[in-house]
């Protein structure tokens, strides 16, 4: 395609004021606005700036804060939240290991990390007891995330743990006797409320539930939320629901708003301020091993992860959240529209 970068001339003007080129009498020609005044521009101009704030760092926990990535439906978006989540994080500058508990392996490929039926994986560390250490990976690409990948054996492992000792608490073990210090530990959990996922909540302190902008998005979530009151009458006291994210949501529909105000009607402050946008770019990442955030760092979905993981970063320090940053994922994703279709 011919670039058209010479055929308006130089790029300022000597007298203020937009320049007219005479096109005859009565007929002139202003240059067209600055790129921030167009749609495209000002979803660049967002895209900089949350980048910017990216290599701020955010401030660390005190400790290890170990957050449960669960739903038993499946294609709420649970694995990709949990990926760049724990990438946005780590971006931010605080060291982040991701737990793939899910059989599919979809954490794990998300992140770049061989899982093949070879390679130590968490099947290890929950039948066979080897130290989590054994089975982290380091994530390409992106300094201080790391990886405990799942293989297909953990398919079986829902029958396996059935007759150890300690059957529900073999994680929380594991991650109490990983010495390496950390500040977020993301369990990415199967779509199911078998005992992959009871230990996930016996081991975490945190309940992260992304809830797609569908219909039916609250179905099932009852049971869900009852066996985290189990877990925690029973088996973990400081097991919470702490943050509720908003997936697959499209400002152009009046059923996402619909089902954003009903989830915020049931969950009040629980919920994000930010939710993630329907991006083409987010679900082609994973089929090159990589994050929205090394794969596309412009795209609405990087931007609302990134502030997604800014807002629980200060929700789990305490601090109060810019409420004007936190709507930055729409604006893009709005920007974007405007300008693309």
């Amino acid at each position: 395609m011919r670039s058209n970068a010479n055929i308006a001339g130089p790029m300022t003007d000597p007298v203020p004021g937009p320049r007219t080129e005479s096109m005859g009498e009565d007929v002139s020609r202003e240059t067209p606005p600055p790129m921030d005044d167009t749609p495209i521009g000002r979803a660049a101009q967002l895209a900089v700036e949350a980048l910017g704030r990216a290599g701020e760092g955010l401030p660390r926990p005190e400790q290890t804060r170990v957050v449960v990535v669960a739903n038993q439906k499946g294609g709420v978006g649970k694995t990709t939240t949990t990926v760049n989540l724990a990438a946005s994080l780590a971006l931010h500058g605080g060291r982040v290991l991701v737990i793939d508990l899910d059989p599919q392996g979809n954490a794990s490929t998300a992140l770049g990390i061989d899982h093949h039926a070879e390679v130590p994986s968490i099947y290890d560390v929950l039948v066979e007891s080897k130290p989590l250490a054994e089975v982290v990976q380091p994530v390409p690409d992106v300094e201080g995330l790391f990886c405990a990948p799942a293989t297909i054996d953990l398919a079986g492992a829902e029958i396996e743990l059935v007759s150890l000792v300690a059957r529900e608490s073999r994680l929380q073990r594991a991650i109490q006797a990983y010495e390496q210090p950390l500040d977020y530990i993301l369990i990415d959990c199967p779509p199911s409320l078998g005992l992959l996922t009871v230990n996930a909540l016996v081991a975490g302190q945190e309940v992260l539930i992304p809830i797609q902008c569908e219909y039916y998005a609250l179905e099932g979530l009852g049971q869900l939320l009852r066996n985290v009151d189990l877990v925690r009458g029973h088996l973990n006291p400081a097991l919470h629901v702490s943050t509720i994210l908003l997936t697959m949501y499209d400002g152009r529909t009046r059923l996402a708003s619909q089902v954003a105000d009903e989830v915020r009607s049931h969950f009040g402050d629980e919920v994000l301020r930010t939710s993630i946008p329907r991006s083409v770019r987010i679900s082609e990442a994973p089929s090159y091993g990589q994050t929205v955030l090394t794969y596309d760092p412009g795209s609405s979905g990087a931007l609302s992860y990134l502030e997604a993981a800014r807002e629980i970063a200060l929700k789990g320090v305490g601090v109060a959240y810019d409420a004007q940053q936190a709507h930055i994922g729409a604006q893009t994703e709005q920007s974007m529209v405007e300008g693309i279709q």
